[in-house]
């Protein structure tokens, strides 16, 4: 009854939460642009199609996303315990020449740029990635660092709406941290919940984007890339925002951050305009089973598919191991990057993971030689 009770609080609060909008950026010279909302560049892949079984209407099909969000995820229990570390919190604040990435769990990384500039991903440090307290995804992992353990923030990068992207608590609580609020990078339709939600309605620490558009940050080029995706905070508002990849790039160095995204032919497009790859990524692997979970996030094969394609030097897998958002097991994704990187010839420390808390350090990239692909 206890259960039942809260799968119905839940739906009053996403029936209560959703208005329709109509796209105060359309721009119908572009083809991702709706009147209402965007689109993907491209069409689904036929072979992640979701079977008829499962397409059983709206308020059908929401039922059972909360069925799933409120299973106790013994289906899902992992096999060994995630790897998790203490992060050394001494270097991280005071590091300010090294490039560093550090894993704090799902989609929040903490990126140290080499110059002194620190950047995070996705920021959710909640303990659950919903719009309530009592249901949806439950943390299984601490964050690796704890928000106020963090070296100040200078910059955050939104890829997308959803709830395990994008947290209220915790922009809330960076745009109030010491020192001064970050710059918030987010593409077009997120800045104004950004706006209404976190700041106050203070724009001057707000930066919109659309897809390939650029903004510069203390030496660093940003840029939001295009992939297949969707967004929706609510029943009501699937793709009124815009979702996205980004690039950061800076004088020998250049990070490439997947948010989510099924694999389509928005890859190649990427490699297009960076001819030189990247040195470093963080791709999801998570979330791919059931198989029609394809077309808005990738598998382990799919994911290393990217990673050779975009000419990644070192990637890490994330979007595993901290909220149950698949059907896999939450440890399931590594074991099939491993093997996914013996068939395509990836070596082993070319693609992995971290530990939550782990961090990863770099040198900076040695310029590349004249006429280098």
């Amino acid at each position: 009854m206890q259960r039942l009770f809260r799968v119905a609080a839940f739906a009053t609060v996403l029936l209560a939460a959703g208005c329709s909008s109509v796209n105060p950026y359309y721009d119908a010279s572009k083809s991702h642009h709706r009147p209402q909302g965007f689109a993907n560049n491209y069409a689904p892949n036929p072979a992640y199609q979701r079977p008829v079984s499962t397409n059983t209407g709206f308020f059908a099909g929401w039922a059972g996303r909360i069925r799933n969000w409120t299973s106790d995820g013994a289906e899902r229990a992992p096999l060994a315990s995630v790897p998790k570390v203490e992060p050394d919190l001494g270097w991280l604040q005071q590091n300010r020449s090294e490039t560093a990435l550090t894993w704090i769990g799902h989609a929040t990384f903490l990126l140290q740029t080499g110059n002194g500039v620190n950047i995070l991903t996705d920021p959710v440090f909640d303990e659950r990635a919903s719009p309530v307290s009592f249901a949806g995804p439950k943390r299984l992992q601490a964050p690796g660092v704890a928000l106020g353990d963090l070296p100040h923030i200078d910059a955050v990068l939104i890829s997308h709406s959803h709830y395990d992207h994008l947290s209220l608590d915790s922009l809330r609580a960076l745009y109030r941290q010491k020192g001064g609020a970050p710059m918030f990078y987010a593409p077009l339709g997120i800045d104004l919940w950004l706006a209404r939600h976190v700041t106050g309605g203070d724009r001057s620490r707000i930066v919109r984007l659309d897809w390939w558009d650029k903004a510069s940050y203390r030496g660093l080029e940003l840029q939001l890339l295009p992939v297949q995706h969707w967004s929706s905070r609510t029943p009501w508002d699937r793709n009124e925002t815009l979702w996205g990849a980004w690039a950061m790039t800076r004088p020998g160095f250049a990070f490439f951050f997947s948010g989510d995204l099924g694999y389509s032919r928005d890859i190649q497009d990427i490699a297009a305009r960076f001819p030189d790859g990247f040195d470093l990524a963080a791709i999801g692997i998570g979330a791919y089973q059931p198989v029609w979970y394809r077309n808005s996030h990738v598998s382990p094969d799919e994911a290393v598919r990217i990673h050779r394609e975009l000419r990644v030097r070192r990637s890490v897998g994330m979007h595993w191991g901290t909220f149950p958002m698949g059907q896999e097991r939450i440890d399931q994704a590594p074991r099939d990057l491993a093997i996914a990187r013996q068939a395509q010839g990836v070596a082993d420390d070319a693609f992995g993971v971290l530990a939550i808390g782990e961090t990863l350090r770099l040198g900076p990239r040695a310029p590349a030689a004249s006429g280098a692909p």
